[in-house]
């Protein structure tokens, strides 16, 4: 192609674009929106039923089954369960659809279908009463306390929507239903399944997240860094036990693990540069069992943030320093030294929006949900494993955007936030929003 033939297929595909945007403007700011409305009800019950029916990661097989019946009465071809985890005697419910609707770009619209082990306190009719046992053999109360039910929902309303339009986009529109997101195994589990050697390797990858910090019928962004590296770290403090009355012959572990959490809170504010963001929490510490025994050990459970590799490393290689060396500072011996465990299966990547991606999608989120709708938002330390789909070697643009489900005019602060047990996206509103957001973000990269 010669320099002059490029200019003009440059010109026409640009013409392309503009023409797909006012497109999408037409269809879902005059017409989808009647369309979504019409879909509701039959979303809405869907919507409820996995509410009331949440199941644990690695557990999800009957939302998996659900969700593929659905997508198969839309003519998608189905392949469910899709996915491998490390630990062979756990079942990968993934579910893997596509579409072919002629030659175009192919696009990854992806949700996560897992729940979390907290006890629903919402008193909606359709609240959870489900009690599970989870992969440590315990009975725990189930709760889609993260909207991942709304995801799921949203994800089978565009899909219903998409698949009745197909003369408006052409391409490949392939839709994944994930495991396993809370614990961080669901993505790697379908990638080392061949997600991107079985089926197409998408162009561009979506997905969205409800988000109580936003009104319903707003949708938000953030370019380039938008949520944080997680690392999960268990730290054994070791001490020699003896006679309460008698600390002086022991090496008290209580003391050296307060001594630890204290020091451990110069990690950030004093090794990091101070225009990097890092966190180091001590979620957890459990240790001794009477008043009057010194213990052997002391453990700790901590999670660490951050968005660059560097800082990740800097953040991780100082917590051995001085959890390490606090230790050795309190006298115990070196066959004593603290066992620090980095969970690396339940290590989330940080997830880095395309700026291109992000750019073009927003501005079609504009000319649909209004420019009063569109809402950008500072990176947050929450993790999210849609990273790694856009850190294989394809290295595929991203982009995770938030849809709103707090109700319109409510107040901020009493605003339950994610993981709570009263948390509860407003149904209609939130749905109606995602779908035809997500449908808007589809059609801006296979409108024609």
């Amino acid at each position: 192609m010669g320099q002059a033939d490029f200019s003009h297929f440059w010109m026409i595909s640009t013409l392309s674009l503009v023409i797909s945007l006012t497109l999408i403007s037409h269809v879902l700011a005059r017409d989808m929106k009647a369309i979504v409305d019409e879909k509701l009800p039959v979303l809405l019950e869907f919507y409820k039923d996995l509410h009331a029916s949440p199941e644990l990661s690695y557990f999800e097989k009957e939302t998996s089954e659900k969700l593929a019946k659905e997508l198969r009465k839309l003519g998608f071809e189905v392949t469910n369960p899709v996915g491998k985890y490390p630990d062979k005697s756990l079942t990968c419910y993934g579910v893997v659809t596509i579409m072919e609707n002629g030659s175009g770009p192919t696009v990854l619209v992806r949700t996560d279908i897992d729940a979390l082990p907290i006890l629903e306190k919402t008193g909606v009719p359709y609240a959870s009463k489900v009690r599970s046992t989870d992969v440590s053999q315990e009975e725990v109360p189930v709760m889609h306390a993260c909207g991942h039910d709304m995801h799921t929902a949203t994800l089978l309303g565009t899909a219903q929507l998409l698949a009745g339009m197909k003369e408006r986009w052409i391409g490949t529109l392939v839709m994944l239903g994930q495991t396993a997101e809370e614990r961080g195994g669901g993505a790697r589990a379908v990638l080392a399944d061949g997600l991107y050697e079985r089926w197409p390797v998408p162009d561009y990858a979506l997905a969205q997240h409800g988000d109580p910090d936003l009104e319903t019928g707003q949708v938000g962004y953030c370019p380039g860094w938008a949520m944080a590296n997680i690392d999960m770290i268990d730290i054994t403090i070791r001490g020699i036990g003896a006679h309460g009355a008698r600390p002086h012959q022991g090496r008290d572990p209580v003391v050296i693990a307060a001594q630890v959490i204290n020091n451990l809170q110069t990690v950030v504010s004093r090794s990091i540069d101070p225009v990097e963001t890092g966190v180091v929490t001590v979620g957890s510490i459990h240790g001794g069992s009477k008043h009057n025994i010194i213990p052997d050990e002391v453990k700790l459970q901590l999670t660490v943030r951050s968005f660059t590799d560097e800082v990740r490393a800097k953040i991780l290689e100082e917590i051995e320093r001085i959890t390490v060396n606090t230790c050795r500072a309190a006298g115990v011996p070196e066959d004593r030294l603290p066992v620090i465990h980095n969970r690396t299966e339940e290590f989330f990547p940080a997830l880095y929006n395309d700026p291109e991606l992000v750019e073009s999608t927003v501005k079609a989120f504009r000319e649909v949900l209004g420019e009063e709708n569109v809402v950008r938002q500072r990176p947050t330390t929450a993790g999210e494993d849609f990273s790694e789909f856009g850190l294989t070697e394809h290295k595929v643009p991203v982009f995770m955007f938030r849809v709103g489900t707090a109700a319109a005019g409510s107040d901020p602060s009493t605003r339950p936030g994610w993981h709570s047990p009263y948390y509860l996206p407003v149904p209609e509103p939130s749905l109606r929003t995602g779908v035809i957001a997500m449908t808007t973000a589809v059609l801006n990269l296979m409108g024609k």
